[in-house]
Formats: C-alpha cells, structure tokens, sequence
C-alpha cells in the first residue's frame, strides 16, 4: 500500500473517494468538510439537519457526488466528541472507512488530516495514526487460503493538506506509522501462525530476519547453552517437547558511552501451550498457538528500534519453547533450580510462562540490565479481572511503572496497574523449594506476576499481562479477527521516552 502526501484543495482531487470529517454535535460544517458541503450544495449539512450524519465516532456516510466534484464519492466520517478526540480515535476510524471503501471496491482515495485543523492535533501525529489505522484495519491472515480474496483492495492513500507548511510534518508521520504499522503487522502474522509453523526454530528465524533488516546484533542460545547457564525452570518446560528450545536475544546499541543506560524488554514465547501434564481442556485449546504474543511483541519492537534510533541500549530477550505432555515433561511435584540458583516445585505445568521468563528476566539482570519490563499472556485471570480491553501492568519500582503506563497511553494502547503487596507471596511459598510456580486461583495474575518479580534482583521492573488483549473474537476500528499485535507501539514509545525523545 502506498501513501502519498500533497498539497491542495480535496474538492478536486482525480480520485475513487475524498475522506472528510464530523465531531459530534456540530450541525454546521468548517474546515475541509465545510468546503466540500458548499461544492456538494450543502449536501453534508442537509444530512447533519436530517439526523443522517452525527458525527458518531466510528460512523461512516458515503454520498455519491454524481458529477458535482471530481472524486466520485465523499466519506464524512464520525469522530465522536471533541473532548475526547486523541490520536487512538485517528487510527480506529480510519480503520473503519479503509474497511469500508475497500468492500465497495475503491482502490485509490484521498483523506484529509483528521484532528489537524480545528482538532489541535500535530500534523505529524495525525498522519502517523492514519496510516497506523489503515493498514492495521485492513490487515488478512490468509497464507494458508488456497483460495485467495480476489477482491479490489486499497493501493494509495492520499493525504492533502490545504496549508502547504504542513507537507514536511505529514510526511515525517507518514513514514513513521508505515514503520510501526509493519512492525504490528509482522507481530499479528506470528501470533496467527499455526503451532506446527511458528515453532521456537522458526520464531528464532524471523528474529533473525527482523535484526538483519534493522542492524540488530542478536544471538540464539539452543540447549546447550541453557543448560551451562543453568537455566533449570525454562529447560523444565522445553523437555516434553520434542521441538527444540531458543533463548533469542537481540541487542541495540543506541548510546555504546554510556552503558547503564539500558532496558531490558523480555517475552513470553510458548509457540504452544497444552498445559504439559497438567493438560488444558480441548475446548478452545487451538488458540493456545498464541501463547507466545510477549515474544512476538519483543522481536517486532526491537525491529522498530533499531530503525529509529533512540540513545538508550536495549536488549530483547525470547524465551521460545513449546509445553507439551511428552514423555520426557515435568510433573506437577518436580523441583527445578533456576539460573539464580532459587529453586520453584512445580505445583501446575500449565503455569509455565513464569518460569520460562524466571530464567529470562533473571539473565537481563544478569547482563547488567537496570530496568526490565516483560511482556506475556500470563493468566487467564488477567481476562476475567480486566477483560479485553485494557493489559494488566504490574512492579517493583512506580517510577519506572509509570513510565510504561504513559508510554501505553501516548502509543494509544491501555495499561492498567493492580496491586503487588507482599502478604501475596505467601500464597506461593513452598514446603519443599523455595517458592512453587502457582499461588492458587485467588489473585491468580498478581502472584503470577510476582513469581516473575522474584528473578529481577534490584533492577527496576515491570510486568504486562496481554493475556486479554493478545487476541481478538471481532473486527472494530484498526483491530481484525486474531492477534492484536499488543504492546509493540508501547515497547517503542517506551524506549524513545527513557532515552528523552
């Protein structure tokens, strides 16, 4: 797909359909949309005083111009109330209308800067969320369809800007959302990957290509290596399968002088998850194939980092493997001695992702990592708790907790801080190990989260749980059927905010 940027007058643009906009509640018409009302004979305010058009957000009007104007069709779109009006609702409508002029067969369109004029948006932030919402809303998993859509899909996107100053903004947001937007797009197509196809070799495999395309240093630790590292608790998931495991772990050096400067951003990465002998119910099992969204999220994130350069170091960490009930898998009552030498009784197989991440967080900070946020669909918990509608975050440091938080907000992607008090622990303790791997069904995501939080010595940490928010049952706004590609835009925006930028 191609976005181009120009400068103009929209009424006369030589394209399939000209996008305007509506906030809800006004009933007459400025900026651009006032423009196009007056060549259209006041066809957009007689639907507003008609109650046709509201200005709902997510509302999509199409008028046919029959010859009035160039472009043979216009698109008012809603964008709710002016008081909430944010980036987020950039991206979500423009998700819709791409949507909808694709299904009418428009492959070429031209759409105004949503919130640039009269919303008070930067140019730049505007653009960058119109191509975000564009492509993410069109976004198909169907490489495995015999039978392709051989439907007209969208091929350019215009952005016209009257005022001509502008153009140098656009275009910088522009190319930053195609960047990000492939980013999320290479995460939704692993998570959507079967278990058979995105095994830890092949997750290994697209870092591998992510790291290349952005001049990221990486390695890929295979059993051996665990195993000298005495990563007991992630080798104690990866023995009942048959698919080797992989510590993938990428590096970016945005500031070499000064090493302290760093971040460690740590994923989950179970390409599938059966419970191991304490097996799940078959009942929806399938969508386990996702259990390793954290690591998508790291391995798309790292890609985006080393292609926009902010000064701070950072360090990617997968930890991929498959939990499955082979021959070989560990039973509920093993013990299993982690790399920091603490040792966890598996009470429940199926709480495996805080083990593969104790070894994981626990070698960032032995890297000298001073701040570590890891990213995982931890619990089932965390979507009864929250839903699918915001990630449950959790740590040890507030400052740096608060950090994430903000950097979700500005990404457009929401956080939500539950509690880590220490009288939790107590539900993990163990009679025969140091801690077990589950606290019972009470605060389920909290003492999962805090079992992670053991490994992260004095470093700043922080805890995401995708477990609602990796996936999705329906299509609304920029986000499709399937994996989300959750938390990639936060872990950017993240890194760019600790390194001042």
């Amino acid at each position: 797909m191609k976005f181009d940027v120009t400068a103009g007058d929209i009424t006369v643009r030589d394209t399939d359909a000209i996008v305007v906009n509506l906030f809800e509640g006004v009933t007459d018409p400025g900026g651009a949309t006032g423009a196009v009302d007056r060549a259209l004979d006041g066809a957009i305010s007689g639907l507003v005083a008609a109650g046709e058009i509201k200005g709902k957000r997510g509302e999509v009007t199409i008028i046919h111009t029959l010859g009035k104007i160039a472009p043979s069709r216009v698109v008012v779109v809603g964008l709710g109330k002016s008081s909430v009006f944010d980036a987020e609702v950039v991206r979500s409508v423009s998700g819709e209308t791409a949507r909808r002029l694709q299904k009418i067969g428009v492959s070429r369109f031209s759409t105004i800067a949503h919130g640039a004029g009269i919303g008070g948006m930067d140019a730049a932030q505007s653009a960058q969320a119109i191509v975000e919402g564009t492509v993410l809303g069109l976004y198909e998993f169907d490489r495995f369809k015999s039978s392709k859509n051989n439907e007209k899909s969208v091929e350019t996107v215009e952005i016209v800007e009257y005022d001509a100053s502008k153009l140098a903004a656009l275009q910088m947001g522009v190319d930053r959302g195609l960047v990000i937007a492939d980013a999320v797009t290479i995460c939704r197509n692993m998570v959507n990957e079967p278990g058979n196809r995105m095994t830890p070799s092949r997750m290994a495999e697209r870092a591998l290509k992510a790291a290349d395309d952005s001049g990221l240093e990486i390695d890929v630790l295979d059993t051996p290596d665990l195993e000298a590292l005495g990563m007991g608790a992630f080798l104690g998931v990866a023995q009942g399968s048959k698919e080797p495991p992989k510590l993938i772990v990428m590096k970016y050096d945005g500031d070499p002088e000064n090493p302290e400067n760093n971040l460690a951003i740590v994923g989950k990465g179970i390409t599938f998850d059966s419970g191991g002998i304490s097996i799940k119910p078959s009942a929806n099992m399938g969508d386990m194939k996702g259990d390793m969204a954290g690591g998508a999220a790291v391995i798309s994130a790292m890609k985006v980092i080393g292609q926009v350069g902010p000064k701070i170091n950072v360090t990617g960490i997968v930890a991929a493997t498959e939990n499955m009930p082979g021959g070989g898998a560990q039973r509920p009552g093993d013990i299993v001695r982690t790399m920091s030498g603490k040792t966890i009784e598996i009470d429940n197989t199926d709480a495996e992702g805080r083990l593969v991440l104790a070894d994981a967080v626990h070698y960032a900070h032995s890297q000298g990592i001073r701040r570590i946020v890891d990213i995982a669909t931890l619990t089932g918990a965390m979507s009864i708790a929250l839903g699918h509608i915001c990630s449950g975050l959790f740590g040890s440091d507030q400052a740096f907790i608060d950090q994430v938080k903000e950097s979700g907000d500005m990404a457009g992607e929401r956080l939500w801080q539950l509690p880590t008090y220490n009288e939790y622990k107590e539900q993990y303790r163990s009679d025969v190990a140091d801690i077990k791997n589950t606290g019972g069904r009470p605060a389920g995501s909290i003492t999962g989260a805090l079992i992670i939080g053991e490994f992260a010595g004095d470093a700043a940490w922080a805890h995401v749980d995708i477990a609602g928010t990796s996936f999705s049952r329906k299509t609304s706004g920029y986000t499709v059927k399937g994996g989300t590609g959750v938390m990639v835009r936060t872990l950017v925006k993240l890194a760019e905010t600790l390194a001042g930028e």
